[in-house]
């Protein structure tokens, strides 16, 4: 038996899935304390047949990474499948915070576009604060944490090394 857990509006609701195969092509699914008998058949491109219990659907999968768009009639479900070891992992990185002061960084040598905040202003983590120009590609470098810009040492049109200290964030 495989547990799993479908992540759905957005991760904002999670539903627990037990899989076990009973055969070629052939699954028990637990879904809401129910379970039914799944057969399934793989076209190329991401189509499923599958007959769930005695009804038939043609489902049309989107894979990005662990996370999938179904199409199924006339309906797109969008939705996450991870199983337990994915889904704890992903609770343990919400609950990681950064302390102390941290320093934003140039990660290549550029040049500084955009100052986007001041000494006293107030962030969030991952909220851009500086944008630095490299070979004609603009890099967004975020807050890596919630606090307030303590120090800036670069404005807007100044040359930078690489892993030249931009800003810091307390």
């Amino acid at each position: 038996m495989s547990a799993y857990v479908a992540l759905l509006d957005g991760g904002r609701r999670e539903e627990p899935i037990d899989v076990r195969a009973i055969g070629p092509g052939t699954y028990e699914v637990r879904l809401r304390g129910q379970v039914h008998v799944v057969d399934a058949f793989r076209h190329d491109h991401g189509t499923l047949s599958l007959i769930v219990d005695t009804s038939s659907y043609s489902a049309m999968l989107d894979w990005r990474g662990s996370a999938v768009k179904v199409r199924l009639r006339h309906a797109v479900l969008p939705l996450e499948l991870l199983d337990e070891r994915k889904l704890r992992m992903r609770r343990a990185a919400g609950k990681l915070t950064v302390d102390g002061r941290q320093t934003v960084t140039s990660p290549v040598p550029g040049r500084v576009v955009k100052v986007l905040c001041e000494v006293g202003d107030e962030v969030k983590a991952g909220q851009p604060v500086l944008v630095v120009e490299a070979m004609k590609m603009e890099n967004e470098l975020k807050s890596p944490k919630d606090g307030k810009v303590v120090e800036l040492h670069v404005k807007a049109g100044q040359a930078v090394e690489g892993d030249a200290k931009l800003c810091a964030i307390d």
